[in-house]
């Protein structure tokens, strides 16, 4: 079997709902961070790339059709190299490098492009078909930005909750505290913060032209838990009792728009891109959930890719787990008993924002830069999925096994 290594990762920065990035198209938002990606490529021939697989949450709006394939074409590649488009959901894009890996591993491909798009501001609302022409009734329209649109009668109701109750219904199982959430946020934007005015985030990110968005727009370097627990609750009322809510705007990622993308190849993909590995793909692992408990998906998934790896967590020095919710992510850190100051050390999704498709790469880059930077050598990125799942991938830095082997 051969090895697939990460090369290199680049991601817009992450705008508000509605703002900074809102009047790009995610299929454009995708064509610049691939055309970015061969631009910091310097010895690569475009016609190399043997594909591209993105991620994309939604596919109903500007993106549908294969964004990949678009993205592909808008940034003037090579009509040659061919495209795919992956959705599940929230972990799309981290999905999308899990495919290209095991194309690696087999020997089916040497260098792939992998990433995500999605804009949550231009997401369509949808109108069903009807079975006949002109309905005598009235027909709704569903809001495609988040969340189950037309769902089926027959599943199950408690299936079908919303993300936020959902959360409420995980934070009453595992015990986590509305003080521990908003802490957990407050943090989330100090780390995110400190990283970006100490200069992380500057070989990760692409100014998308036009914009003058320079750095994620989400983040509150003021947030204390504190300012946090004067905010209203949205899912529940917020009372003293059992079943009050705990779940506000402040601990809970913000809708998004961004685009990420990702070079993974074989080791002969180092001299196709002039490019040294920055981590290997050392293990992978998928796991499902009641559709309630989404947020504990990661759990079982960063375990599976931990035994794939032939690690455990006590070799683990760097967690990148995605923050749908404060509450989600705390249950996740308890099961795996791990010191929080591992994870999301440059901040978070609740700080710099969770654009569905392309949050799963942002993970994986972050992570490499971050191993990259210690030189320490084991790594997880790890994300929630709705409707029940979660995805993991477990990274280690090459440079950091070659002076363990030295």
């Amino acid at each position: 079997m051969n090895q697939a290594f990460l090369y290199d990762a680049v991601r817009t920065p992450f705008g508000k709902f509605g703002s900074g990035l809102a009047g790009i198209r995610p299929d454009d938002l995708a064509a610049h961070v691939v055309r970015e990606s061969v631009a910091r490529a310097p010895q690569l021939e475009p016609d190399r790339i043997d594909e591209v697989i993105f991620g994309n949450a939604n596919g109903a709006g500007e993106e549908n059709r294969n964004v990949a394939r678009m993205a592909t074409l808008l940034a003037g590649l090579p009509t040659s190299i061919p495209g795919t488009t992956v959705n599940r959901l929230c972990g799309s894009s981290l999905d999308a490098a899990m495919i290209a890996s095991r194309q690696i591993e087999v020997g089916d491909a040497d260098l792939l492009l992998v990433g995500g798009a999605e804009s949550m501001s231009r997401a369509p609302w949808v109108l069903p078909k009807t079975e006949r022409p002109y309905p005598a009734g009235d027909m709704a329209l569903s809001s495609s930005t988040l969340g189950w649109r037309l769902v089926n009668p027959v599943m199950p109701q408690e299936w079908t909750v919303s993300l936020g109750e959902a959360t409420e219904q995980l934070r009453e199982k595992y015990g986590i505290s509305r003080e521990r959430q908003d802490e957990f946020a407050a943090n989330s934007h100090r780390l995110a913060d400190a990283a970006w005015n100490a200069g992380f985030y500057d070989n990760l990110t692409t100014v998308v032209p036009g914009t003058g968005l320079l750095r994620d727009e989400s983040i509150r370097p003021g947030s204390t838990a504190g300012k946090l627990s004067v905010l209203k609750t949205v899912f529940r009322p917020e009372t003293d009792g059992a079943d009050g809510g705990t779940v506000t705007a402040g601990n809970a990622s913000p809708l998004s728009d961004g685009a990420s993308a990702a070079w993974l190849g074989s080791e002969a993909a180092a001299g196709i891109l002039g490019l040294d590995p920055l981590a290997r793909i050392a293990g992978r692992g998928a796991a499902g959930v009641d559709p309630q408990f989404f947020g504990y998906g990661p759990v079982e998934a960063a375990n599976r890719a931990l035994a794939k790896a032939g690690i455990g967590w006590d070799q683990v020095v760097a967690v990148e787990l995605n923050e749908a919710f404060a509450a989600q992510s705390l249950a996740c850190m308890d099961a795996w008993d791990i010191d929080p100051g591992i994870v999301n050390r440059h901040g978070g999704a609740i700080a710099m924002g969770h654009p569905l498709g392309a949050s799963g790469t942002r993970l994986l880059g972050t992570l490499a830069r971050s191993l990259q930077a210690t030189g320490e050598r084991w790594g997880v990125a790890a994300i929630c999925i709705g409707v029940g799942q979660g995805l993991a991938i477990v990274l280690e830095n090459v440079c950091a096994n070659n002076a363990a082997k030295d």
